[in-house]
Order: C-alpha cells, then structure tokens, then sequence
C-alpha cells in the first residue's frame, strides 16, 4: 500500500470509514428513495426462495475482517438468497494473485476488489472482455439493477468510467467522490507564527516568500535558535510535493503529469515560459533556504518528523492534502490546531490555479463477472451490487451494519454538507472494543457521489479530531472553482489497447523526466538561463509529442468533457 493510501486510510479511520474513503443534494441512484433506510434494514427477508444460489468469489480480506462470518457477508447471504464460497486473499499481493488467478484459467464467478489495493485497469477489462473472460454487464443492468441504471443515465462522470469505448461494461469502478481529495495540493501554513509575527494570511506569491523569510529569521518559535523550517513537504502522493502549489501561480501543474487543455487540445505545461517563470520563482525560494531540501528527497514519515519535531515547533508550512500527514491532529497535541490552508495564491502575472483531479475516483473496475458465473449466479451478484449502490446498502456495506457501525440521525445533528439533510450518524468505536467485523470496508465501496458523503453528521468545531472532514472540507471550499475551466482527464479517458503500452513507457520516461529537470533548476544544478533550450528539446526526443497525440485520440474519443 503506497503512502498517499496510508494516509488516506488513516482518514477514514478517523471519519469512520466512509468519510474519508485517501466533490448534487438529496438522489444519491437509489431508484426508490434517497433515504438510507428505504431498501430494507437490516431484517429484510431473502429476494428469492428455494436453495441458495452458490458463487464463488475472489475477494480482498482486509485486517480485522473474517469475510466468511462478516456481518454484512451474512445479511447480503440471506437478503439475496445466496452463499459464498470466498477466494479470499490478503491486501500485501493481492494484485498478483488476481493475475494468476484470472492466467490459470480456473478463476471464479466474480471479483470483489479493493480500489486503492488492486482493481482491473481499463487495459485488463478490455483484455478480458474481448476474450470473453469478464462478461458485459450492461443487459444485467438494463433488466435487474434500476440504483446503477440510474447512476449511469444521471452521472455522465460515472458513467464514463464505466463504459467501455465499444459501449461495454466489462466491471464496474469505485465512484468516491471525495471532496476534499478532489484538490489534492493545498498549503497548510502556522497561523501561530502569522499571530506572533504580526503578519497576515499570504495571498500572493510574494507575500508568501515574505512570510517565509519572517519564518527563517524572525524566531517565531522563541527558543532563540535558529532551527525554523520555513517550508517542507514530501516525494511522495497526496498533495506534498511543493512544487504544483507553488507552480499553479504560474501554470497549471496537475502534480502528475503537467498536462494542459486549451481549447480542446492536450498540451504540456512543462515547456511553456510559465513553467519556466515558476521554477525561477521556487528556486529564488530555495536559493534563500527557504524551502526544506528535503522536501524533494524525503518520504511521509521524514516529512512528518519534521512536523512533530520533539523539543520545539519548527516547521513553518507544510505542503499536503491535509495536515495530519504532518501533523498529528489528536486532542492533546497542542499544535494540532495551528496549521490552517493558504488559499491559491496569486502570481505576478494574475494567475491563481489549484491541482483538481477526480477526487478519489480510479479508472478501471473493481467488480466484474466471469464467463464461469451460471445466470442465476449473474443475477444475484448484480442484485447484490445494485444494492450497494443505494445509500443504505452502500453504507451497510462499506462502514458497518446499520445499528452497530452507524445509526439515523438524531435531531440537531448536522450534516457534512451545508444546507444537506443528515442521512448518516457513525457510531465511535469504544477504546477496547473487538473489531466489529460488520462490513467490507474497501471492499464495499461503489457509489459515493459528494452528495451522500456530505450527507453524513458532522460536528461544527473543525479541531475536534471527530470532525476532521468538516476541517477539511472547510478548507477545501477555499480551493474549489481555481482549477482551469479545461482538464485533462487522464484519470477518466479510456486509451486503444494497441497503444497502452506505449502510452505508460512513454507517461513514466516523461513524467520522470520533467521532475528531475525540474528539482536540477531550482536546486541550481541546471541554469534556466543557459539549459533550459535543451532541456526541452531532451522533451521532443523522449517522444513528448507522440505521448500528446496518443491521449488527444483518446480525449477526442472519450464521453468525459468538463
């Protein structure tokens, strides 16, 4: 599991698995209701009569899960009159033993996945499809599955994960919406320092070089050393690298690739003059020692040392999706409430952009249906599926059953969202407790538009540790509507089989590329001045253009447009 998961993992235990799965009021696909408890408790009585219909079924067992005597496993047993006969396999090789479970040839009826443990990528669902391996699910839809019919009439973005470009759906993905995921490279800054320093929030880029400088050299601190660190951050996902927060006053840096659309046309920001005005800028940063070395050579847990320095507070801003990859936000950590979001600042030339993504939503599918799977087998698991795609089932499902991992609301309880009516109330774990073993936690996720997300009850003091998605979406609304009125999906497009391979030897030798030219101009190692012509024609000779013409193909052809 990389980093950007750990981190996102300990968000969701945080927020109570759901919350925080590492952006519409009231419909969330349920074609009966919107209410959490419209499609039956937890008592409901079994869809069918007669034996149980047997499947077998590859699935990921996370820690603390025994899928065989899941509470959920049972009640989706009953409810659907089936049993499972479970293929299940640990998290650590999960992706390796799919492949050689799917290369044996004796695979099972269905896979359950995980998405941010493994899923099929959109290359294995059209591999396996046109092989006839993974079936189409779309006639199981259109006849037995009205909650993810309507998912796909009434959300174009779903809907374009999804179907395939032959209009096949070979496996369904993971839609999380997450909020605050969705803008993933934002700023947290020590507003404690900003107080004792007399300065205000930064809302350009030189404010924040001002402020920085304040940081290394006003001892804001008090320990009369100079041990400040003004700016640090991390190699690795979810939002730490510090350059696209600081690039985005310049250009738009999607903080993966550096694509740009313009009028309907893939681009690269990596070789425009803005890029270049950027990296001046960051390296005027560094050249003053204002940014941590560090920051582009070290992993979460050194970032987050730094952060939680022992004998004094010394870190200035921290670069992060949110701050407890730095920072540790329990209770009793006094300097749990200091880091607060710098806004996108603005440049010397007006622009203010922020890194928007899909905001948690991976391209590929973690349920599908094999050729091995008998039609009532068909049947019941997409009854099943399109259970979990209702707010009850996918709650029920992923956080926990209804009575044990959440409850309805109480009155006075506040949802998530403004102005959004409660659905969803998590019951805390008691310190102690056993694990529930009550839902399939990752496994158990499909369908979770913001609107359901911001359905859940919230508290209104952003530093209490049970309300962190509240802090974050807080946060969050600050970045939202900074993003380009183009994006490049990437994360959305679905590229020709036949040029797959190409397309990610060329998207690694580029993105690599890009980075280290990068951290060699702003560490001085390369001079803007007289190697930036060649580091753009070494661009042209990794084969930049042909990387562009591969995914304007696949953009041209894609139902995704924002």
């Amino acid at each position: 599991m990389t980093k950007r998961i750990a981190s996102l993992v300990a968000v969701v235990l945080l927020l109570g698995s759901v919350l925080a799965a590492c952006a519409k009021s009231g419909d969330n696909g349920d074609a009966s209701s919107s209410s959490p408890a419209a499609s039956g408790g937890s008592g409901a009585s079994s869809e069918a009569s007669g034996e149980p219909v047997k499947i077998k079924m590859f699935a990921v067992q996370e820690p603390n899960i025994d899928l065989a005597t899941n509470k959920f496993t049972l009640f989706a047993e009953e409810k659907f009159n089936l049993k499972f006969d479970f293929e299940a396999v640990p998290s650590d090789g999960a992706k390796e033993k799919r492949q050689i479970s799917l290369a044996s040839g004796d695979y099972p009826d269905a896979y359950m996945l995980t998405a941010y443990i493994d899923q099929f990528s959109q290359a294995d669902l059209l591999k396996y499809g046109k092989q006839g391996v993974l079936i189409p699910l779309n006639g199981l839809i259109d006849q037995y599955a009205p909650n993810i019919k309507k998912a796909l009439d009434s959300n174009a973005d779903f809907k374009a994960f999804a179907v395939a470009p032959d209009g096949n759906i070979y496996g369904l993905p993971a839609y999380a919406q997450c909020f605050h995921c969705s803008y993933p490279n934002k700023m947290w800054i020590n507003t404690k320092w900003l107080e004792t320093l007399k300065l205000e929030m930064p809302k350009t880029t030189e404010d924040f070089k001002k402020a920085l400088e304040a940081f290394k050299n006003g001892d804001p601190n008090g320990n009369k050393q100079k041990d400040e660190v003004p700016l640090s951050g991390s190699t690795e996902d979810f939002g730490v690298r510090v350059v696209p927060y600081l690039m985005n006053s310049f250009v738009y840096d999607d903080d993966r690739n550096h694509l740009l659309l313009s009028n309907g046309k893939v681009g690269s920001a990596a070789v425009t003059p803005e890029w270049k005005e950027g990296l001046a800028y960051i390296k005027s940063l560094y050249d003053e020692g204002l940014i941590d070395p560090g920051a582009f050579t070290q992993n979460a847990e050194a970032f987050k040392k730094i952060g939680e320095n022992g004998d004094a507070q010394i870190l200035g801003a921290g670069a992060g999706m949110h701050p407890a990859i730095f920072v540790n936000i329990d209770a009793g950590n006094k300097n749990a409430k200091d880091y607060n979001p710098v806004p996108p600042l603005t440049g010397p030339n007006g622009v203010s952009l922020t890194t928007h993504d899909g905001g948690g939503v991976s391209p590929g599918a973690k349920f599908a249906i094999t050729n091995k799977a008998s039609k009532e087998a068909q049947i019941a698991l997409i009854k099943l599926v399109d259970y979990m795609f209702t707010p009850e089932g996918q709650t029920n499902a992923a956080s926990g059953m209804e009575g044990i991992d959440w409850r309805k609301p109480k009155e006075g309880e506040v949802a998530l969202g403004e102005g959004v009516t409660p659905q969803v109330a998590t019951i805390p774990a008691v310190e102690g407790e056993a694990p529930r073993n009550a839902g399939w936690s990752g496994m158990g996720h499909f369908y979770m538009p913001k609107e359901y997300r911001d359905s859940f009850v919230q508290g209104t003091d952003i530093y209490d540790p049970a309300n962190y998605e509240r802090r974050l979406y807080q946060a969050t609304l600050l970045y939202q509507g900074h993003e380009p009125k183009e994006l490049f999906p990437l994360w959305a497009i679905w590229l020709d089989p036949a040029e797959v391979d190409e397309a990610s030897m060329l998207q690694t030798n580029i993105r690599t590329y890009i980075d280290e030219n990068s951290l060699q101009f702003v560490t001085g190692h390369k001079s803007l001045d007289k190697d930036w012509d060649g580091y753009v024609k070494g661009l042209k000779d990794l084969k930049l253009d042909r990387y562009l013409e591969i995914l304007q193909k696949a953009y041209d052809s894609s139902t995704f447009k924002r």
